[in-house]
């Protein structure tokens, strides 16, 4: 099914996802500030909306086989697509990395998903997924990396404008870039600037920016389970080159204290993945715009640790 990014694509996404998927709840957080609370999202994250699209729009293609659909998946993806598959009564089996966080693990079984852990990177339980895909006839689907995933993930900006009335700006953090791709998207049909945020050492959008190309890049962070893709999409690439985009990296200590502080003055827990986005507002030497809205994208995560330290 050949598929493009482009803002026809995130308008036909919201149609496919309307009454699936729950509208984000917007707060206000500070002055000039908002917080867009996509973690309230079904399965826990913003993926549902990705997940949900991709396999409606192969359901009405027709290409949606009994084999169902498999996907490798840090954890969140992999909990969207299970869920989305469950919804159209199909199989899933999901592949992640041996650390993927247990409370992502158990929820995934929770969805019916057949689970298969091997590996210690994102990388490795990619190439067992396509094994099986090529074995099994299952469809394979992408935890980033696909038109259909980032144009769902896209209708998120569509209701954030919706809630803030002259919004100029939007955060999101980035992994492999489905959520900034889809965004960014549907942002530069507005003329909203989107400022795409990752970790010093999850760099992978900010390193294909440098090198004018999609390139592998080592991951290390407190933020890895959920943003820890070693290569970035081409789409993500090409929406930081247009006008309006942005790129920033936070250390991992910033995103630490912004997830903590979601806590402590919110009564809000979030992935530390949510709050690299939140981490980019807090160390800005400048203000980021007049009306700025924060994606906290995802809070499948253990509140028990809080407290420490590490704080992710």
């Amino acid at each position: 099914m050949e598929k493009q990014l482009d803002y026809a694509a995130v308008r036909a996404a919201a149609g496919r996802i309307a009454g699936a998927v729950r509208p984000v709840s917007v707060i206000p957080a500070g002055e000039g500030i908002s917080y867009a609370l996509e973690f309230l999202q079904h399965t826990g994250s913003f993926k549902a909306r990705g997940a949900r699209n991709f396999l409606a729009a192969h359901r009405d293609a027709g290409t949606l086989p009994a084999a169902g659909i498999t996907i490798a998946s840090g954890g969140n993806a992999g909990l969207a697509c299970a869920w989305a598959a469950r919804a159209e009564s199909v199989p899933a089996t999901v592949f992640l990395p041996a650390t993927a966080p247990r409370v992502k693990v158990e929820r995934l079984r929770g969805y019916g998903a057949d689970v298969r852990l091997g590996g210690d990177r994102y990388d490795e339980a990619l190439a067992a997924c396509r094994e099986f895909a090529a074995r099994s006839g299952a469809l394979s689907s992408h935890a980033y990396d696909h038109p259909l995933i980032a144009a769902g993930a896209g209708t998120l900006l569509e209701e954030i404008r919706d809630a803030v009335p002259g919004l100029d700006t939007v955060v999101v953090a980035v992994g492999g870039g489905g959520l900034f791709a889809g965004i960014a998207t549907a942002a530069r049909e507005h003329g909203v600037r989107v400022v795409a945020v990752e970790p010093e050492n999850c760099r992978a959008l900010n390193a294909a920016l440098e090198a004018g190309r999609p390139v592998d890049v080592p991951v290390d962070s407190v933020a890895a389970d959920s943003l820890g893709a070693s290569r970035v999409s081409a789409d993500a690439l090409a929406a930081l080159r247009q006008e309006n985009a942005e790129s920033v990296l936070v250390p991992d200590a910033a995103i630490t204290a912004a997830r903590r502080a979601l806590w402590e003055e919110h009564r809000i827990v979030v992935e530390a993945g949510a709050a690299t986005a939140l981490a980019a507002v807090r160390v800005a030497a400048r203000p980021l715009g007049e009306r700025v809205a924060v994606v906290l994208c995802g809070a499948n995560t253990d509140p028990a640790d809080l407290g420490t330290d590490r704080g992710a």
